[in-house]
């Protein structure tokens, strides 16, 4: 979603512009407030969803009943199907969440990845596939177009084929929003990458790690704990992916390269 207004250019001229829209959202789990986060109005269902997946407060779309986002302005009230019980005494620390960082508030790194095993599948990407992945994810991004103010996710197949992308003024969110797609839609994760158009961090790769996605790409850098985590969870991490280059930061055993011809 985003927004015209006025602006001055550098030279004191009054011309229009869009910018994107930047609002909270309060996810209530049963009554209970669990989290409000900064995001980009949309997909708010996908959000909730991803979002009570990532920080393990379900495991799949049936423990669900239904997610109300349209009773209350900036809310999403989410349902708990019979029987599933939450400990929310352990969601505290996520009264807050910033727009530019998912994990503010978390006390250690060990309290996040504790509780999500490494992957075991043995899932191979083609590197062709990895690089046809950044335009195809850029001609999705329509309003990034528009403001050039979001991050966008996008989950890819094996084959390269896009799934589904999602922009927010959030790098977590968007992911979140890819997810809750995903797991709404029963898509196996485990024979999927994820891909994100900015710099990969810590929370990128847990969120992935708890989808079950065993490897990540990004645009840009990514950093020493988000490095340090895949190499743990068994996942594969590549930064810089910007046709015809990229770089392997772990896990490059999921990756399949092509063979350079050598000159006779």
């Amino acid at each position: 979603m985003d927004k015209q207004v006025m602006a001055f250019d550098a030279t004191g001229e009054e011309v229009p512009d869009r910018i994107v829209v930047e609002e909270p959202l309060q996810i209530v789990v049963d009554g209970h407030s669990v989290a409000i986060t900064m995001r980009t109005p949309g997909h708010d269902e996908e959000l909730a969803l991803g979002f009570l997946l990532t920080e393990g407060v379900i495991l799949s779309a049936a423990q669900i009943r239904r997610i109300d986002t349209g009773s209350k302005e900036n809310h999403a009230l989410v349902f708990l199907a019979d029987g599933v019980e939450v400990d929310f005494s352990r969601l505290t620390r996520h009264v807050f969440s910033a727009s530019s960082c998912g994990l503010c508030g978390k006390a250690t790194i060990d309290a996040v990845a504790g509780i999500l095993p490494p992957l075991e599948s043995s899932g191979v990407f083609s590197s062709d596939v990895l690089l046809s992945a950044p335009a195809l994810l850029e001609v999705d991004q329509s309003i990034f177009s528009r403001t050039g103010g979001l991050h966008a996710a996008g989950i890819f197949d094996r084959e390269g084929t896009m799934v589904v992308v999602r922009e927010d003024i959030g790098r977590h969110n968007a992911v979140d929003k890819v997810l809750g797609h995903c797991l709404n839609a029963a898509i196996d994760l485990t024979q999927c990458f994820l891909m994100v158009s900015g710099r990969v961090s810590f929370e990128i790769m847990q969120k992935a790690l708890a989808g079950g996605i065993p490897l990540v790409a990004a645009i840009s850098a990514p950093s020493s704990l988000a490095v340090e985590f895949a190499e743990k969870s068994g996942q594969a991490l590549v930064a810089f992916l910007r046709p015809p280059k990229f770089r392997v930061y772990a896990g490059a055993r999921r990756i399949s390269f092509k063979e350079v011809a050598q000159t006779p």
